[in-house]
């Protein structure tokens, strides 16, 4: 009897060392014996699974923030400090593929492929920053990255978040996304005009080809030709378009004074402000003068203006309000009104060139307009809500 009592005791020590061993090590693979899921184990059995589950669900999350990490286009590098130095606790694809670096464990291993890099983070003693800096990888020329870094501390631990983006890809990457916008509408406006004339000349080589031709024939060849002319004009209005965009002149700076410029603009417009029975609110009283190309400045005005009597059509109250203030050695002119506004899902188009939303629109004003601002050294944004919207000018 002692001796089972003894082997009985021994047994359930073991257990309980082998579980809370497994607990203290996070391996959970061990499978309980039906009869150690009750009576005097219940309450171990219970402990062990809610831990094991609160350990599936951090690898889990464990996983998803890695793979996010590994997905992202920004090289990132996270260090976890021990004692004095510094351990690679992470280090994404986009970092490994930037710089053509293993995924080292150390600090000190990463000096030996990118010291530009690491001399200028230990430079600052690891402290958080955001500024632009340039460093050759390999054998390449300078390269500028915009380094952003940021000290982070959880209970003992203190991380360092090292972030990368390399400035020469992203103007590349935007280049590219303007450019691949810009080709889908002139290939867009070049195919509704180009199918309907080679379907109607088509159509007329068929009725020439005829050995006789009839009354009818006579009027489809001159439909068909009137089509063909309209549909040649609307190309050669396309592309007069772009040649404005393309070929912008250089800004003819002078002192203008701003209520001269204002009242010119909206003596044009005040005809069609008075036709559509809009309540125009002047904010402008400013009397100081800015130095500008008034008659550049003045397309734009009225090419915002334009957009927002279009904006305002369907609005039984229609209000426009124009405005300007100085902030920041910085000069802002805003021309709002409380019409349909932008949608979402266009919000990011406004600007591209040729892209309109209306029937008779070229889509050049607000590119136009954004080009010229750019052109004086300054720029066009906009703002909007479901009271208002807004088209900021912005010049230095």
């Amino acid at each position: 009897m002692l001796a089972e009592m003894y082997f009985f005791v021994k047994n359930q020590l073991q257990f309980y060392d082998r579980t809370l061993l497994s607990i203290l090590n996070n391996d959970f693979s061990t499978n309980f014996p039906q009869e150690n899921k009750k009576d005097n184990f219940q309450t171990l059995y219970l402990l062990y699974e809610t831990l094991k589950i609160r350990e599936q669900e951090q690898t889990s999350k464990e996983l998803i923030y890695r793979s996010l990490l590994n997905n992202i286009e920004t090289a990132a590098i996270i260090l976890e400090k021990e004692n004095d130095d510094w351990n690679i606790f992470l280090m994404n694809d986009c970092f490994s593929d930037l710089f053509k670096v293993p995924k080292v464990s150390h600090w000190k291993y990463l000096k030996n492929y990118i010291p530009s890099l690491c001399a200028e983070i230990e430079k600052t003693d690891f402290s958080e920053l955001k500024s632009a800096i340039s460093i050759k990888i390999e054998e390449q020329d300078l390269q500028t990255f915009m380094l952003q870094t940021s000290r982070t501390q959880t209970y003992n631990k203190e991380y360092f978040i090292i972030l990368l983006d390399s400035i020469q890809r992203v103007i590349e990457k935007k280049e590219k996304e303007a450019w691949i916008n810009l080709m889908k509408i002139i290939s867009h406006e070049l195919m509704n005009s180009l199918t309907p004339i080679r379907a109607l000349s088509q159509n007329l080589l068929h009725i020439v080809d005829q050995e006789s031709l009839e009354e009818d024939d006579f009027d489809d060849i001159k439909s068909s030709i009137s089509t063909i002319i309209n549909r040649s004009d609307h190309l050669q209005v396309f592309v007069e378009n772009y040649r404005k965009l393309a070929m912008l002149p250089t800004p003819t700076k002078e002192m203008t004074p701003i209520n001269a410029l204002f009242e010119d603009c909206l003596r044009i417009m005040s005809p069609i402000l008075k036709a559509e029975n809009i309540e125009l609110i002047n904010d402008i009283h400013s009397s100081r003068s800015i130095m500008i190309d008034k008659n550049q400045m003045e397309q734009v005005i009225i090419n915002l203006i334009t957009n927002s009597v279009y904006a305002l059509k369907e609005k039984d109250e229609k209000k426009m309000y124009v405005s300007s203030y100085t902030e920041n050695n910085r000069f802002f002119i805003t021309i709002s009104d409380n019409g349909k506004g932008i949608d979402p899902e266009i919000q990011d188009k406004v600007f591209l060139p040729f892209f309109t939303t209306r029937k008779d629109g070229a889509g050049i004003g607000l590119t136009l307009s954004k080009n010229i601002i750019e052109a004086h050294g300054g720029y066009l944004s906009y703002q909007t809500d479901e009271d208002k919207t807004s088209f900021v000018i912005c010049l230095i």
